[in-house]
């Protein structure tokens, strides 16, 4: 969901290990590997990493977006804390590599795999389907790969370990929040969607997949007499369009729906992430929308739920903001989605390296956070 943007920094840190689950793939003695980092790499790497270096270990390469801000700049962050671990470790040698775009990245896969060196792997978080092709050169020159997030399908089953988020899950904890709450068959839905790619997809199908009974959230499923018809789906939910992930077109959107009075009776939201959420809430909170709507719209006691973790998010669960607009709900729930996975993606990396079977495909179950439990999670910036 959402890449790009400035700066390329080459950083050595890393990561400990996390345990992972075990599963469906080749030990590393199948697998060896040539690459060395890229030609402007800056000398971060620790003293722990060098001595790993020079004893000959195997050197992970970390390639993600840039650090900037957001969802995708948090992936960064987590990285380089992992990244520090797996260097003081001493086992193993490891450094992160942000990469602008699309282009970038491919470059520094190819600069990686001229060098030639022996023994080295990579974690990757690809910027887009078109590093599809640089993935198989790695796949190609032997050496060992952990995708994150983003899962390509063309190569997904050369990878040591698909890592991503649950997306179905997101889908399917919001509408078990909803039901939970006194959610209905054919009750009024309002979708707030992030984009057109297959996230997006696969959020709405989670959400309607468990409304229908066909998927389970935290191990159960719908009751019986709660369970929706397809009809009952198709006429009673309704689907923004893709916001873009952003929090301001959300609130524009927000603020023209409820100009509509008809619409200030929607009381279950459904928005696919936390921003999209932060931004019915700015809305609220601001003068673009008619008081008499808010007021109607409020005294439904409205339930909105977000997705991803952002702190921002988390500190309304808190208490710490939005304190008047938040006791006026039904309901504030977030599913975790949270950046951190990338940390265990390289947990994987440092499992098949020390000769462990990993699960290929590695879904992280999703949770949902609410005031009640919200102390038990590490939100993100």
């Amino acid at each position: 969901m959402r890449k790009k943007i400035v700066s390329v920094l080459l950083m050595g840190a890393m990561t400990l290990s996390l345990g992972a689950c075990s599963s469906n793939t080749n030990s590393p003695e199948a697998t060896t590997g040539a690459a060395a980092s890229a030609a402007d790499q800056k000398e971060d790497t620790t003293a722990a990493a060098a001595e790993s270096a020079e004893a000959g270990s195997k050197h992970i390469y970390v390639l993600t977006a840039p650090e900037d801000h957001g969802w995708t700049g948090s992936v960064a962050t987590f990285a380089k804390e992992k990244v520090e671990e797996v260097n003081n470790d001493g086992r193993y040698s490891a450094e992160v590599i942000t990469c602008d775009d699309a282009s970038y990245q491919i470059n520094q896969i190819e600069d990686i795999i001229a060098k030639g060196e022996k023994d080295i792997a990579v974690v990757i978080q690809p910027i887009d389907d078109t590093v599809q092709s640089a993935i198989q050169e790695l796949v190609n020159a032997g050496v060992p790969y952990v995708a994150f997030d983003r899962i390509i399908d063309g190569v997904q089953d050369s990878a040591v370990a698909n890592v991503k988020g649950d997306n179905e899950g997101i889908g399917a904890g919001s509408a078990a929040y909803f039901v939970s709450l006194g959610l209905k068959p054919g009750d009024k839905v309002y979708v707030y969607e992030g984009d057109t790619s297959s996230v997006t997809t696969l959020r709405n199908k989670g959400f309607t997949e468990y409304l229908t009974g066909e998927l389970s959230f935290d191990g159960e499923k719908i009751a019986d007499d709660a369970k929706w018809t397809e009809d009952q789906v198709n006429s009673s939910i309704t689907y923004s369009g893709a916001m873009n992930w952003s929090r301001s077109d959300t609130k524009a959107s927000f603020e023209t729906l409820m100009g509509d009075s008809s619409n200030t009776s929607t009381k279950w939201i459904y928005a696919e992430d936390d921003e999209l959420a932060m931004g019915i809430l700015e809305a609220l909170n601001g003068g673009g929308i008619e008081d008499s709507a808010k007021a109607a719209f409020l005294g439904n006691k409205p339930v909105i739920t977000g997705c991803g973790g952002l702190d921002e998010f988390y500190g309304v669960l808190r208490g710490e903001s939005y304190g008047d607009i938040y006791g006026q709900l039904g309901g504030f729930m977030s599913v975790t989605y949270s950046p951190s996975m990338i940390q265990t993606a390289i947990a994987d990396m440092v499992d098949y390296l020390d000769g462990k079977e990993v699960t290929q495909d590695h879904v992280i179950e999703c949770k949902n956070v609410t005031a009640d439990n919200v102390s038990e999670f590490k939100g993100f910036n």
